[in-house]
């Protein structure tokens, strides 16, 4: 028998199936490509979404360095434009918000890898150096997550009495300090323990606890802690 078409029959395209398969078997089923082809919704003349989606990923390098891109520099990849770098650049803020809020709701201490995972979209892809602190009350929950110092590709100048001052401001009774190594070597250097031994002494002088300093490289975060170097 030969098959028939009605021109009232769904045509399934490019752009459409990603999210057919999202919804029949979920989004752990869908590749990197096809959840940004989900995300973008369609294409443009002579390119689908999921078309898009793969040229986009491919300038990019990959999914962490397209998710790293500002908005100015996704606006000027073709077929994006203001409105989808937006949608994009606003995706990864709600999920680095979302890590922050189930670290906040409970001792950071018992979810470490939702620290590490905020960590890791935080950081690994900068092209400099950053320094930052998540201040914790007494209880070991988040009360913020701050930007305190960025640097070049190879350092950053951290001051004790600013990271003091911002703790005080915050209130905290305790902090996690993290930093990045653009050149995607995660061991902690010698500079790196000096500088948390000082930064430890000086916030102990207002009874505040460092609990943790974390370096991040690429997708590799080593703690600290972990290692014995507190």
């Amino acid at each position: 028998m030969t098959p028939t078409w009605n021109s009232s029959d769904p045509v399934t395209t490019d752009a459409e199936r990603p999210r057919e398969r999202l919804l029949a078997r979920g989004p752990g089923a869908l590749t990197d490509a096809e959840l940004l082809a989900v995300m973008l919704g369609t294409g443009f003349s002579g390119c689908s979404a999921l078309e898009l989606a793969r040229r986009a990923l491919a300038r990019a390098g990959s999914t962490a360095g397209l998710l790293a891109s500002g908005a100015a520099e996704l606006r000027h990849l073709r077929g994006f434009g203001p409105v989808r770098a937006a949608r994009l650049v606003a995706t990864l803020e709600l999920v680095r918000r979302a890590l922050l809020e189930e670290a906040a709701q409970r001792d950071v201490l018992t979810s470490p890898e939702a620290v590490r995972d905020y960590l890791r979209l935080s950081l690994s892809t900068l092209p400099h150096e950053a320094f930052l602190a998540l201040f914790l009350d007494s209880q070991n929950r988040l009360l913020a997550a701050r930007e305190l110092f960025r640097g070049t590709l190879a350092q950053t100048s951290v001051y004790p009495r600013e990271v003091v001052k911002a703790a005080l401001a915050e209130n905290a009774a305790a902090v996690i300090f993290a930093h990045n190594h653009p050149s995607g070597v995660a061991e902690p250097s010698r500079a790196d323990e000096l500088l948390t031994s000082s930064l430890k002494s000086a916030l102990a002088l207002v009874d505040i606890r460092t609990l943790d300093h974390f370096v991040v490289a690429g997708q590799r975060v080593v703690s600290f802690a972990e290692r014995g170097l507190l």
